[in-house]
């Protein structure tokens, strides 16, 4: 196992690159809700809404800590994602005047795809899967010379995801648990590193795509299944190698729920306080509304809404 004190994504450097990437980020808020609302259980509980994050999900803050810390080269950067990570990508480099080329698999949801084509990026559907796509990035920053932008799997995108660490340190003190849905694992990898054991912090997987529960079973990171109705942000195959030795050190555990869980996290959250999700930003909220995780009578929970990109909800 990786010596987490030699691992670069530390509080100081989280903070430093919280402060750097402030003018370009919003500090999302906090919605203090009661599980009473949704399920009968009177449980105090409050959500991280970085679902209203802009491009809706917490992914830009990676892609801003990214394009400010390294040097563009004049064919621009080039990244892989399912989804969310473009949206960022496209979104950070079109606010930067950054030449941008997003790889995209074809599960990547039409809403994810007309925010890229919106910001004015190029755009390639490569392969059915993340993986897919990953391989066809990289042969094209290969070619020419783009600099790449791993979707979870580099410090600088670590860094930034930690932010919301920091943010939620700061407006909610004295929570017990955080609950945090994982793909790749930058997201959680961030927050973890931030908190250092401070929080439990959950982690909650789709039974379709369990690529940290496998991790964390075998010792290291190993392919799983990338399925599911969260696919296009949860389904990466593996876990990064950055943020597992920290998921090893500072996250208490993964929980995996089903297609059915997320669906009805979706519309839990819609009917009851008119929060729009994705499926892989309901999951988090998953695991509370199915009992796949039950907090102590006194344990002060929160969970993390992280991403909204959906054409789910119908307008009248």
């Amino acid at each position: 196992m990786m010596d987490i004190s030699i691992t670069p994504i530390t509080p100081d450097r989280i903070a430093a690159t919280a402060r750097l990437i402030r003018p370009h980020v919003r500090h999302t808020p906090i919605l203090h809700v009661d599980l009473a609302d949704f399920d009968g259980q009177a449980k105090p509980l409050a959500l991280k809404l970085e679902s209203l994050q802009h491009t809706g999900s917490f992914k830009v803050r990676g892609a801003f800590a990214s394009l400010l810390t390294q040097a563009i080269p004049a064919s621009g950067v080039v990244a892989a994602s399912g989804g969310n990570h473009g949206v960022a990508i496209a979104y950070a480099a079109m606010r930067l005047g950054v030449p941008a080329t997003i790889f995209l698999p074809s599960v990547t949801s039409p809403s994810k795809v007309e925010r890229i084509r919106s910001y004015a990026a190029n755009l390639i559907v490569a392969g059915d899967r993340y993986a897919d796509a990953l391989a066809a990035s990289e042969r094209y920053g290969e070619e020419h010379g783009a600099l790449a932008v791993h979707a979870f799997d580099q410090p600088q995108t670590l860094l930034g995801q930690g932010s919301v660490g920091c943010e939620i340190d700061a407006d909610l003190p004295g929570i017990d648990t955080l609950l945090v849905a994982v793909g790749g694992g930058g997201l959680i990898g961030g927050i973890a590193a931030w908190f250092r054991g401070r929080v439990k912090i959950v982690a909650v997987e789709p039974e379709g795509a369990p690529t940290l529960w496998r991790a964390l079973a075998a010792g290291r990171p190993v392919d799983a299944e990338a399925n599911g109705i969260a696919a296009d942000s949860l389904a990466p195959k593996r876990v990064g190698t950055i943020m597992f030795p920290i998921a090893q050190a500072f996250v208490d555990r993964s929980v995996l729920i089903s297609d059915d869980d997320i669906r009805n996290a979706q519309l839990a959250l819609w009917d009851k306080v008119r929060i729009v999700t994705e499926p892989g930003g309901a999951a988090a909220f998953g695991a509370l509304l199915s009992g796949k995780y039950v907090p102590a009578p006194d344990e002060r929970v929160a969970v993390l809404v992280c991403g909204a990109n959906t054409t789910a909800v119908q307008f009248e």
